[in-house]
């Protein structure tokens, strides 16, 4: 659960550890310029990270993690509980490392997304009516079996593994002035955060997140973890509270600049500007992302980076998002994944 508060030359040096062990298992995603969003002698980049192996950024931090296990560990297989980019992201790096994992997800997940976890050959278990259940469900197994728990977030590990995409900014871009992080539990944006504020200081990190979803905002500004009813989302990977005592929030009051949110109209718009403009396709914490931008004002001639964060939609959700009916299913209970 909670964790003593870690400073960034610590998480620098797990950073540099995940990089080292996950360049021969993830892709190294491309950076493309986006002159449909430039304006005013700005520059900007999009981190397609959507293009990654399982779809997410999610397969750096739990690849990571299942990395940094010994040998006796890995021999007793780890649980995880995700009904979304989480879940697969550790069924993936499972079955490459030859260890079993068991995956618990809430009995409304969809059957595309069980099969998907399934396929990969890890064990599902439907588990309580929301997230939150199955997340006690599967620290309850671990517990009894005396194997590791894989959060998605609360996480050094995964932290670090998520920061690997930070580091591949800085080969990839000659100078960044701010960059666009999607926010649900934190950890994308701390490990990115520590990465790109490790090469240039002066950059600043701005966290994007739904406004019926601001948790971390929300926290940040009390100054303290707080608990909200989350509304639906078409950005449900960053959705549902975050776990008290977790790690990831004094690295974002630490190092994350601003804070915006977004409407689901916004959201929506985002998701089609990647469509139509960019011919990419990105989920809704991607499309946050993107109303995040272009709701910041940003200064003429600046540097800007967006992590465009996953492709795993499903074909009623775009299909609402194109014919602009930009409803989203219920999130009641879920628990945040970027």
């Amino acid at each position: 659960m909670g964790s003593a508060p870690m400073d960034r030359q610590a998480l620098l040096a797990e950073i540099a550890l995940a990089v080292a062990r996950l360049r021969p298992h993830v892709r190294k995603t491309p950076v493309e310029r986006s002159r449909a969003l430039e304006a005013g002698g700005s520059r900007v980049y999009l981190k397609l990270e959507n293009v990654q192996h399982t779809g997410s950024f999610k397969l750096r931090g739990a690849f990571n993690k299942l990395l940094s296990l010994t040998a006796e560990q890995r021999a007793r297989g780890v649980v995880a509980a995700s009904s979304g980019n989480h879940g697969v992201a550790v069924a993936w790096a499972a079955e490459a490392l030859g260890m079993r994992a068991d995956v618990f997800v809430p009995e409304s997940t969809s059957p595309t997304k069980i099969a998907a976890i399934r396929q990969l050959g890890s064990v599902v278990t439907q588990f309580g009516t929301d997230s939150l259940d199955a997340e006690v469900r599967a620290r309850e197994v671990a517990a009894s079996r005396g194997c590791e728990y894989v959060s998605p977030y609360n996480d050094v590990a995964v932290i670090a593994g998520q920061g690997t995409l930070g580091v591949e900014l800085q080969g990839q871009l000659p100078s960044l002035d701010t960059v666009f992080v999607a926010v649900g539990g934190g950890g994308l944006i701390a490990g990115v955060a520590a990465a790109v504020k490790g090469k240039w200081p002066a950059a600043r990190v701005v966290g994007c997140l739904p406004e019926a979803s601001p948790v971390m905002a929300r926290s940040i500004a009390a100054g303290h973890i707080v608990e909200m009813i989350s509304r639906p989302t078409l950005s449900d990977g960053t959705a549902g509270g975050i776990e008290p005592g977790s790690m990831t929030f004094p690295l974002c009051r630490a190092l994350v600049d601003d804070w915006v949110t977004v409407s689901e109209d916004e959201i929506a718009m985002g998701m089609r500007h990647c469509l139509t403009a960019e011919h990419t396709l990105v989920e809704g914490a991607a499309g946050v992302a993107i109303a995040g931008f272009r709701r910041y004002a940003m200064k003429a001639g600046a540097v800007s980076a967006i992590v465009v964060c996953g492709s795993n939609v499903t074909s009623d959700v775009l299909r609402a998002v194109l014919q602009e009916r930009t409803t989203a299913g219920s999130v009641g209970g879920s628990r945040p994944q970027a």
